[in-house]
């Protein structure tokens, strides 16, 4: 039996089979549909970015107009003033955090949307399950057990490249979890092969599918498994290892940076990609959280420069691409005694791309004033993350069946895409 919720392991590109004579079925069924000597088509591409741990909302896009900030963060609020390090006014309300400097020039294009008060109706305060309610997207359901952009997947209704959905990450995020078929790729250039559960295999390991063939006899591969391979070599090019970002694109060497370089690498060349998963870590700023600089300004400037590198390296492919981005909940309107902020509720989020209606903050927010708080202590969510997530599915995707994408929700899309 194929376990296809966890085709990629550790890393490692892991071939879940009764033995050495099998490939996963979808890969097989994928060889069928179509020619894998030549580049697939090209298609839409939705890239989620998932910001673990909670980023500060209030400090990445700042409600710097309204006087309660700044007496409910004496010593974190900022402002657009015309000096060094200081935040952009975006609106005369809101200001961009110098850390997000890249995102300046997208927001006054008109591609960067920014979506403020976001979040999840569930109001836990838990890391693990406020994650789970979202990437299941159904906040009030720990029963369900597939993840929204597995469903994504299986509501596209056409058949897809073994690389259809790829997360680059060392394990299958929850978003992932499901029966329609879904990869998690660490790092594309280390293609060692595993066979989960079957300890003969467990030594089996090659540096590239070239040379795994090189190594297994035709017996053991028929031609079904031969064109599943062909596909999988596709990543085995010297273009991966020696691949040179476009218009002088240039990376941060860090976990999202390289997983964004490699979303990127999957996109032009063309094999076939249609949602791609990648995440940031390290939001949690319970403690010297600091302003321009510090722990999440630094946050935020891997964040932002490495989605920037992403769109510049992208070029000609910019319009078949939506980037999204998202956070499990938010942090405290009030600092605490450590210079940090605790586990809030609403957050935000941004959304990238040339078919964005960008250039806006949208927010439903009142005010920070204590009565307009949640629990008198935190920015209330008054967007519900599914409104966005529909919305950019359906028009970016062309899906436009909420209820099986979002079950138990009769929620309304928010109208932040171009028709």
């Amino acid at each position: 039996m194929v376990n296809r919720r966890a085709f990629m392991r550790n890393g490692a590109l892991a071939l879940f089979a009764a033995g050495l004579g099998g490939v996963p079925a979808f890969v097989a069924r994928a060889a069928n549909n179509r020619k894998l000597i030549m580049p697939y088509k090209k298609n839409k591409v939705l890239v989620c970015i998932f910001q673990r741990g909670a980023m500060d909302g209030l400090m990445a896009v700042s409600p710097y107009a309204d006087p309660n900030l700044k007496l409910l963060r004496p010593t974190l609020y900022m402002s657009p003033a015309a000096t060094e390090g200081s935040m952009f006014d975006l609106d005369g309300r809101f200001g961009l955090h110098p850390g997000l400097n890249a995102f300046n020039n997208f927001y006054k294009e008109g591609r960067l949307a920014i979506v403020h008060g976001v979040g999840s109706p569930n109001n836990t305060r838990s890391h693990f399950d406020a994650q789970d309610y979202m990437e299941s997207g159904t906040p009030f359901n720990k029963g369900t057990e597939s993840g929204w952009l597995n469903r994504v997947v299986g509501l596209m209704g056409h058949a897809g490249s073994p690389f259809r959905a790829v997360s680059l990450t060392s394990a299958l995020p929850r978003s992932f979890y499901g029966d329609n078929e879904t990869l998690a790729i660490n790092n594309l250039q280390e293609f060692a092969l595993q066979m989960k559960g079957n300890p003969l295999a467990m030594n089996i390991t090659s540096k590239s599918f070239e040379e795994l063939y090189d190594v297994t006899s035709s017996e053991i591969l028929n031609k079904t498994g031969k064109e599943s391979f062909d596909a999988m070599k596709m990543l085995n090019a010297n273009n991966i290892k020696n691949y040179q970002p476009s218009n002088g694109a240039v990376y941060p060497n860090s976990a999202l940076g390289n997983a964004l370089k490699q979303i990127a690498t999957l996109i032009k060349m063309d094999v076939g990609l249609e949602v791609a998963f990648a995440e940031s870590g390290g939001w949690d700023t319970h403690f010297n959280q600091g302003t321009a600089n510090g722990t999440l300004g630094r946050n935020l400037k891997d964040f932002g420069d490495s989605i920037a590198a992403f769109w510049k390296d992208l070029d000609a492919y910019q319009d078949d691409v939506t980037v999204m981005t998202m956070t499990e909940f938010g942090r405290t309107a009030h600092q605490n005694g450590t210079g940090g902020t605790d586990h809030g509720r609403a957050s935000c989020l941004f959304v990238l791309g040339n078919d964005v209606q960008g250039g806006k903050v949208y927010n439903n927010i009142k005010s920070l004033a204590k009565s307009d708080l949640e629990d008198g202590r935190d920015l209330p969510v008054t967007t519900d993350f599914r409104t966005v997530f529909s919305a950019v599915a359906d028009r970016h995707l062309n899906l436009h069946d909420d209820r099986k994408l979002f079950p138990d929700w009769d929620g309304t899309k928010m109208n932040l895409m171009k028709a």
